[in-house]
């Protein structure tokens, strides 16, 4: 006798803009026990464009269409953070789960809102914090769990860009600088995902505390965050996150400080992973994957068919959510 084959889980992608081009779409086909089946964008003839170029057999510019769809197991939602939690709802109602784009929403809030309507539904809620399954932070898990740099007493983040031409001019801003879309700047674009990776590392942020400016004056949300944070393991941690410095003074590190060494990654280019011990300095280069999410997307297969569990959830996405709010005073 023999297992009755599990059957892929057909996704609908809610949102088919830049982020799905490369970094996401492609995957949902690439890997084991899973199709895209169809894709939404409000803009018909671009659904249409994304739907040929990617080999998806469907399109549509309605997303109660999409979410309603029979042929449609799971809704994956790309849009920015201001939809995401009415996107969230409506799937959820329609009984299906949900893969939803990071930050979880703009707010602490709006993230509970989502979890109790998934939970009310009884369907599963997944984040994109892909970082959790990207093998090169993978490692830096593996070295912190088998004590490569002993007791770990604190971590340290430093994110540091210049501002980029579109920022300068109202008529070309992105939605990530405009606080009613994003809930914050790039802090909670990219801040968001140094935060979550760090809980994923130590556990729950218990204390979080910060300041926040806009210097340059270009749009309406921050451009720097300075805060501190406590874990409730006991670890410390402090970030500067500041998006208008001089383009020679770019910095993306994340130092982990520990009884007996540190290591040193980047949380968004492929450096090495570095570990520093009186023994002597050893790196790690591992590439990032041709598709950064295809690693976290195949977890979340996996749960789905029962064969294994996801490490991104509404609920360890929500606490980054509630960190970010409480750094910046919301």
């Amino acid at each position: 006798m023999t297992d009755k084959p599990t059957q892929p889980i057909r996704w609908g992608i809610i949102g088919c803009g830049d982020v799905t081009e490369v970094k996401s779409g492609p995957a949902f086909r690439k890997i084991d026990g899973s199709e895209l089946v169809m894709v939404m964008r409000r803009n018909g003839d671009l659904a249409a464009d994304y739907a040929r170029r990617h080999g998806v057999s469907r399109w549509t510019d309605d997303a109660d269409a999409l979410i309603h769809d029979p042929e449609v197991d799971a809704v994956y939602i790309a849009t920015p953070p201001d939809s995401h939690a009415d996107y969230t709802l409506k799937v959820a109602a329609a009984g299906k789960p949900v893969y939803v784009e990071k930050p979880m929403a703009r707010s602490y809030a709006e993230c509970l809102h989502m979890i109790d309507a998934c939970n009310a539904a009884g369907v599963p809620l997944f984040v994109a914090y892909y970082r959790r399954a990207m093998p090169s932070f993978v490692k830096v898990k593996e070295l912190v769990e088998s004590g490569a740099v002993g007791d770990v007493r604190f971590v340290a983040i430093r994110l540091l860009q210049p501002i980029r031409p579109a920022e300068r001019d109202p008529e070309t801003r992105p939605w990530r600088v405009i606080p009613e879309v994003a809930g914050g700047g790039h802090f909670f674009d990219l801040g968001s995902h140094q935060l979550d990776f760090l809980d994923y590392l130590f556990g729950p942020i218990t204390a979080a505390q910060g300041q926040t400016a806009n210097q340059a004056g270009f749009y309406p949300a921050e451009d720097i965050v300075c805060a501190n944070f406590r874990f409730a393991n006991g670890v410390m941690g402090s970030g500067i996150w500041a998006f208008m410095v001089s383009p020679t003074q770019k910095q993306d590190t994340i130092e982990i400080f520990g009884s007996e060494g540190k290591i040193t990654f980047a949380a968004f280019s492929p450096d090495p992973v570095r570990l520093e011990r009186e023994d002597g300095v050893q790196e790690w280069p591992i590439p990032y994957p041709e598709h950064v999410q295809q690693p976290l997307i195949q977890t979340i297969v996996d749960a789905l068919q029962g064969r294994g569990r996801c490490p991104s959830t509404g609920d360890s996405a929500a606490r980054t959510s509630r960190v970010m709010d409480e750094i910046v005073g919301k």
